[in-house]
């Protein structure tokens, strides 16, 4: 198991002054866009607080050493349908804490999580949820630096800055993968977002492709999208994927929202659904109970995942040995895989 580093004491005016090579109030002033300081200076302070994560403090003088009842939360999309039931989650475990839960978001993008960061961290939260384990070399130093709880969510393939708390998404993806060979699919093709930033459903690919090579089959297809998820994005991926292979027998989408816009494009055209087409999505969202099948889906514990971490932050629960917490993935068969053969 990869190990987590030990959590830093909070950073001060103090580290980056010896970092810049200037004086603290030199340090001060700059930080707080205040006094005569040349621009060679300036730059160099700066340079120097970015490096180190340091984030200047917002707190009024009589309260600057102390922490706000305040739990930073980052994720990168509140239209997603996956972070609500995280949400929920953490707002549960803190509900009698005294601590209360602010959210950033990110959409997605490394420099406005940095931006977002650098805000919530100058209000010297007592600690911070953030969703994935990939970020900016300038997160990861704020973070490092910020003498806090540290949870990162959602993902535990990789290495925390200070906990993790979530599925491995690579596990998800070679359990699915073997759920439809068990099932005897061989002609599989798969739909779903460009994954530049989406590291999760990039790691889940991987696991799914290398089971599949591993029993000698290759994936016949792939069909890629960019921007948001949406039952039409579904319905149009999935007609042009089989216009291009018609054989296709079974179709993999990375998450359940285009899942169900598959699902719902194959029995308007009569596709016998699992026999000559078996379907599945990712996330277990609440939207399948509405569809007139259920679809095949891998539930991400996204609840448990929100509660484990205010947890850990709020202190109920200790960090974890080692820094992770690996919750497993639960693959839900719903209506629309065959059962495994014999």
């Amino acid at each position: 198991m990869t190990l987590s580093r030990p959590r830093r004491r909070p950073l001060t005016l103090r580290d980056v002054s010896l970092a810049s090579g200037v004086s603290e109030m030199t340090v001060s002033r700059v930080l707080r866009n205040r006094g005569d300081v040349s621009a060679a200076t300036r730059e160099k302070v700066l340079n120097a607080a970015r490096a180190l994560g340091y984030v200047p403090n917002k707190i009024a003088g009589g309260l600057a050493s102390q922490r706000v009842n305040l739990v930073a939360v980052v994720i990168p999309s509140l239209s997603n349908l996956v972070f609500p039931d995280v949400l929920g989650g953490i707002s549960a475990e803190l509900d009698d804490t005294g601590l209360q839960p602010v959210i950033g978001v990110t959409n997605y993008g490394p420099a406005r999580e940095e931006a977002v960061l650098y805000d919530m961290l100058s209000w010297r939260p007592t600690g911070v949820i953030l969703a994935g384990l990939e970020h900016s070399r300038a997160s990861r130093a704020m973070l490092e630096g910020a003498g806090v709880p540290v949870v990162e969510i959602m993902d535990v393939d990789g290495t925390p800055i200070d906990t993790a708390v979530g599925i491995s998404h690579d596990r998800a993806g070679a359990e699915m993968a073997g759920q439809i060979l068990a099932a005897g699919y061989r002609r599989i093709g798969f739909i779903g977002t460009h994954m530049p930033e989406d590291h999760r459903a990039r790691k889940r690919l991987a696991g799914f492709e290398r089971t599949l090579e591993a029993a000698g089959v290759p994936l016949v297809a792939r069909e890629y999208y960019q921007g948001g998820s949406s039952l039409a994005k579904g319905r149009e991926l999935t007609e042009r994927i089989l216009a291009r292979e018609p054989e296709l027998d079974f179709l993999y989408y990375s998450n359940d929202l285009i899942g169900a816009g598959g699902l719902i494009w194959a029995r308007e055209r009569g596709i016998d659904i699992p026999g000559r087409l078996g379907l599945a999505g990712f996330n277990g969202v609440d939207l399948l109970d509405g569809l007139p099948m259920r679809l095949a889906t891998t539930d991400a514990r996204r609840l448990d995942i929100g509660r484990r971490a205010a947890r850990i932050v709020s202190g109920k629960d200790p960090r974890p040995e080692g820094g992770i917490v690996a919750l497993s993935p639960t693959f839900l068969p719903g209506d629309t895989i065959r059962p495994a053969k014999g």
